[in-house]
Order: C-alpha cells, then structure tokens, then sequence
C-alpha cells in the first residue's frame, strides 16, 4: 500500500514537474515571440499618447539687434470636469478676474460635450491673470476644506507662447503679424513664415511624469535679422507723418534704400497700425494693399518716371546733357498733342533745363526719336512691369502697356515717358533708379539682413538684377539731376552734401479714365551724395490738398528726412569726406 501510494506521488510529481516546465517554456516562447513585440508596443501605447510638438517661434530683429517681434507667455484656462467641486464658483470667479460670461461658463462646466473629460474656457490669458487666480485657488482651498462653502479645484493652466511686439507700431506694414492660429500674415510674418515657424514634430509623450526627460527637444524657429535701422525707422515715420498733417495728404509713403546692395533702412507707408491688436486690422484697412503701400499698391509715377527716359536716350546716344532744342509748348505724337506741365513754351532747353524745368514736351521728344522698340526695351530692362522680388508678401506687379496689347496706342509712347498711363509700384521706381545711384546695375532691394538657424547665421547677399544702363551713363544722368536741383535752388537740396533728384506730380485717374486736375499724387526720389551714393529715398503724399504740385509737398520731407538720416547713418558732408580722403 506504502509502495503503491509512493508511485502514485512519483508519477502526480511528474505530472506536475512537467507541466511546470511546460508553462516556463511557453512563457519563455511567448515572451520572445514575434507577437510579444507588438503586445509590449500596444501596452506602451496605452502608458502615453502622440502628441504634435510646435517649436517656438522665431524673433524678429532690427539690424543693431534691437527686438521687433518676439514671443511671451499666455495660458489657456480650463477644467478637468472630474475635480470641480463648485462650479458656480469657478464660474463666478472667472467673470470677476477675467471678464467672462458666467451663464456661459457655468454651462459649460455643468453641461459639458459628452465624452470630455476637460473644457477650455479661455484662451491667452495674461500672465499677471493667471497668478491672480492661482493665489486665489489656493486661497479657496484652505477655506473649503474648513467650512465647505467654495473651491476652485479643477481649474488648470496650460502655458503657451503668443507673438509679441514691443515696439508696437513701429515698423508694422514691414513685420506684419501673427493670429492666434500661429500664421504669419503681410510682410516679413507671412514671407517667411515656414522659416519663423520651424517644423512641428509629432513624438509619443509618456503619461508617467518622471519620464519626462524622454521628451525630444525641438529646434525653435529660425531667427531673422531685418536690413531696417530702428532708430532711422523711427525718425522717417515722425517725419512722414507731420508731412502728411502739413499738406493734408490722404496717405504716405516713404523707402530709404542703400543702392549700393539694396538693404532697406526703413521702409513706412500710412496708416499703421498696433501689431498687439492684430484683430483690429479691418477697423485700420479696406483692401490688403493698403497695409504696405511701398510694394503692394501701384499707381502713375508721373515726373519721378523722367530719370529713367533720361537715363535711356543717354545710354542710348540719342542726347548727350548739352542736346538742345526749342521748346514751342506742344509736340504732337500719335495723333494727339503732348503739353507741358504750365502749358508753357519754353524756348530753347537742353537736357539739363528739360529736367530741372521737368518738361513733358521734352520726354515726348525723346522718346519719339529713340523710336517704340528701344524706348520699351530700355524700360523692361529697367524692370518696369515686373515685381521686384523683394522679401515681402503681397507685392504688385504694375503695369507697362506696350505695342502690341489691344489699349496701347501710339499716343501712350509720349504719355509713358513722362509717366503718365504706366503703374509702377515705389520700390519698383527704387530698384529702377537704383541703376542711376548705382554705375548702371540695379541691386534687388531686400528686407531680410540674414537669417540665424541651429546657431549659424547667414546672411543675404548683394544680388544684381540686372544692367540697364552703362556705368558712364548712370553717372551722367546723376550730375544732370544734381545740376538741376542746384540751379533750381530746390527746397529738396541739403547744405554740405550734393544730392540728386526729381520731383514728381501726377494726376489721379477716375474710374471713367479721366484725370482730375485737382487731385494728385506727388512723389520725389532722391539720392546721395552722388559722388558716393549711400542712400536712396522715395517719397510719395496721396492726394495732398495744400499744393498739388510735389515741388512743394513731397520736396520738402526728402530734405527733412536726409537731413535725419545723414546724422544716423553717420554721413559727414562732402568737404569732410574728402578731406578725410585726402583729396
């Protein structure tokens, strides 16, 4: 019985052993299968979640380091729905701190989607607010847990990062800005948006807190580095808009430029607008164009135009600064008469009369004799009808109707040489003109200085457009315009420094086609010292009611602004300069 009672064990012993061993083994094949992988990954899946991680975005500088557009810390406020205690007093609560509808948010707490388990009740929240309720959250709690009566519990901030703008104003129609969605709209925000915004990453965020450290990090934004002096920024735009309340102008532009690599100093056009309260961009602006003016709106040039027909029957051969000719008043083109500015006759001019006396008669003339094929061809060479390219968003490409297209006709060739009848942009006349300033090569003009990215820098180089004009024509035609505003004794002219420069009033068409004599835009371009030109300046007043003539309107705030800017970019007069030369 002891025997049989022992073979029993034995073999319930065995049975055992073996199946004992059977499950190890399994276990070891399971656990070092093929499927086991996929089982620990699903576990792992369910320990966190995917999440898309946006960089911070990157800031925006003036050219001597100065912040134009940087970022600052707001919260979105919610609930988790599973720990409020009172909703009436976290409703109550927000209605005082943050002004918030209670009805509204009281029914949100209290009737909530089906599903969530958290709620968003306000979005960017200040700082400063935030603490205020935090202190009072704690505050409640210790009350609550004493008398019962309120709490906060729930409440929850989630830091984000908004754009910033410290400078407000300043420079906007250049920055533009950036809505809560994060995009990037008008000027340097939407042109290089992709590049301030870095590239979100999509990762998996573990739920346990102490595997925090496993959370990649992401590059923020690239940082750019804008061609724009604050300080020269700031000044223009004082300047410009006394000018606009002296002459009554509707609007104005204004572009300093360096014509030697296209660098733009500042850059202003009216009105402005605070880059802190971009949701009132509708109250500022009616069309989109209206924001930057200085490249997205077109208009007629009029006399400013005169430099480039210039520049072309000089480059040409057509003239030389000593051709001359007898102004009768009239000269008939295309079936039609082209007059002068005073309907006067102003007998016997040369070259440098026809440009300080700004002479229509003079321009048909020219532009007859260089014939349509050469006088277009000088003028797409010079880039009219084409956009820049500057780093901007939004720019216009103007208009130059040439032979050929159905609303061209033989007229438009006398029109068109006094600027009349073409649409070019202002920073279109920059670029152009920048070949005169420039031994005839026109330099793209830009905003972005250079661009800071995983700690390198790279900036923008000097880029050619292009060669309209020979380098002895270009320096030609800008001792003519210096010659002309000294002879004229313009108001435009600055003591101790040699500037070159056209003045420019053109009638504003009506939508019938008709001009309105009474209604002008009057522009200037200047630049300077012509013997080594560091700057270029574009002035343009929409509609002045003071004087319609840019004589006495727009000449007068290119002095005001060279004399200011001469300072700044520290220029010393000419007889200093040469001095410190040598010569």
């Amino acid at each position: 019985m002891k025997k049989q009672f022992q073979a029993r064990l034995f073999i319930l012993s065995a049975i055992f052993s073996l199946m004992g061993m059977a499950i190890v083994v399994q276990m070891l094949r399971i656990q070092f299968s093929p499927q086991a992988t996929a089982f620990i990954k699903q576990g792992d899946r369910y320990a966190g979640e995917f999440r898309t991680l946006f960089p911070e975005r990157g800031q925006i500088y003036d050219r001597h380091g100065y912040l134009l557009a940087g970022n600052k810390t707001v919260y979105e406020v919610g609930v988790n729905l599973s720990s409020v205690k009172n909703p009436h007093t976290v409703a109550l609560t927000l209605s005082v701190v943050l002004g918030l509808d209670y009805n509204k948010i009281y029914d949100t707490i209290t009737n909530p989607p089906e599903g969530l388990l958290y709620v968003v009740l306000a979005n960017y929240v200040s700082s400063d607010n935030v603490k205020e309720l935090r202190d009072l959250r704690e505050q409640l709690s210790d009350k609550y847990q004493q008398k019962g009566d309120a709490s906060l519990d729930g409440l929850d901030f989630k830091a984000l990062l908004q754009r910033s703008y410290p400078e407000n104003s300043l420079a906007s129609n250049v920055i533009g800005f950036v809505t809560m969605e994060d995009k990037g709209y008008f000027g340097v925000e939407e042109k290089y948006n992709d590049l301030l915004a870095g590239v979100p990453v999509t990762v998996w965020v573990p739920e346990d807190p102490n595997r925090a450290e496993e959370l990649p990090q992401i590059p923020k934004g690239a940082d750019l580095i804008l061609t724009i002096d604050r300080e020269a920024q700031a000044a223009v735009e004082e300047i410009l808009y006394k000018a606009i309340e002296d002459t009554g102008s509707e609007a104005g532009t204004v572009i300093v430029m360096n014509p030697r690599n296209g660098e733009i100093i500042a850059m202003v056009s009216t009105p402005q607008m605070n880059l802190n309260e971009f949701w009132k961009y509708g109250e500022t602006y009616k069309y989109a164009s209206e924001f930057n003016r200085s490249t997205n709106m077109q208009y007629e040039p009029g006399s400013v135009f005169k430099v480039l027909t210039m520049a072309a029957a000089i480059d040409a051969g057509t003239v030389a600064p000593g051709t001359s000719y007898l102004d009768v008043g009239y000269f008939e083109i295309g079936g039609g008469y082209i007059y002068n500015w005073d309907k006067g006759a102003w007998g016997v001019q040369d070259m440098v009369g026809c440009m300080q006396h700004s002479l229509n008669v003079c321009m048909a003339r020219l532009a007859s004799i260089m014939g349509q094929d050469r006088f277009y061809t000088y003028m797409k060479r010079f880039g009219i009808g084409h956009p820049t390219g500057i780093d901007l968003a939004g720019e216009a490409a103007g208009r130059l109707k040439v032979p050929g297209d159905v609303d061209w006709y033989d007229i438009d060739l006398g029109t068109n040489s006094f600027g009349q009848g073409v649409a070019v942009t202002p920073i279109q006349m920059m670029a152009a003109a920048s070949a005169l300033a420039n031994d005839g090569k026109m330099v793209y003009p830009h905003i972005l200085y250079g661009m800071v990215s995983n700690g390198h820098q790279y900036n923008t180089p000097t880029q050619v457009i292009g060669t309209p004009i020979s380098p002895q024509s270009a320096r030609t035609v800008s001792e003519m315009l210096a010659v002309a505003l000294e002879q004229g004794e313009s108001v435009a002219s600055v003591d101790g420094y040699r500037i070159a420069g056209k003045t420019g009033t053109a009638q504003i068409p009506g939508p019938d086609g008709e001009y309105d004599p009474k209604l002008t835009n009057a522009s200037f371009i200047g630049w300077g010292p012509v013997d080594d030109p560091q700057f270029m300046v574009y002035v343009w007043l929409e509609k002045p009611n003071t004087s319609e003539w840019a004589s006495y309107v727009a000449a007068p705030a290119f002095h005001d602004i060279v004399e200011k800017l001469v300072v700044l970019l520290d220029i010393p007069p000419d007889n200093m300069r040469r001095l410190i030369a040598g010569q």
